[in-house]
């Protein structure tokens, strides 16, 4: 059986085809390196608009039922930056570790990191996941996070996940 991962790129200009979504491709890229199980993406493209992002991801926990919802873009300070709003009223818990450990990472190599307001929670038994809009930081953030991924869906009543020697390792304690 397959199971469905959320990719959701939140970009007014992609959702409105002024250019092409490349970040939502980039967690695609990711996932299919990383993951050792069928899975199928359930991906969605909305514009910066609170209530989008918001029906879109309570359609991917709730209906879909995606152990794991990656979104991508609208994290930074601009006014229409609204993803982390959405992601916290749709959530049951904010899990703060997962924000705090991907700018840790990505200050080293771009100090204007310090500005992103990525963060992670839970709905029901899936795991949100802010990531920033730029292709190049996807995967940079991802591996930062993905020890605590993998353990965080089992947690949550998600499958036990399988992966390929290209994922990073994982932590699950004993």
């Amino acid at each position: 059986m397959s199971i469905p991962f959320g990719i959701v790129t939140i970009s007014d200009r992609a959702s409105s085809g002024v250019y092409e979504d490349k970040s939502g491709p980039a967690i695609r890229e990711v996932l299919t390196r990383w993951l050792a199980v069928p899975w199928h993406e359930a991906y969605r493209l909305v514009p910066d608009e609170q209530p989008a992002i918001e029906a879109a991801l309570r359609e991917l926990a709730d209906d879909v039922q995606c152990p794991l919802i990656v979104t991508t873009g609208g994290t930074g300070p601009a006014p229409r930056d609204v993803t982390p709003e959405a992601t916290v009223a749709v959530c049951d818990r904010v899990l703060p570790g997962f924000g705090e450990q991907m700018r840790a990472v990505s200050v080293r190599t771009v100090p204007t990191a310090i500005l992103s307001r990525q963060l992670a929670g839970s709905r029901g038994r899936s795991l949100i996941v802010n990531l920033p809009g730029k292709p190049a930081a996807i995967e940079e953030c991802l591996r930062a996070i993905w020890p605590a991924v993998p353990y965080c869906v089992e947690l949550l009543g998600g499958p036990k996940l399988a992966f390929t020697s290209d994922a990073p390792q994982y932590h699950r304690p004993s």
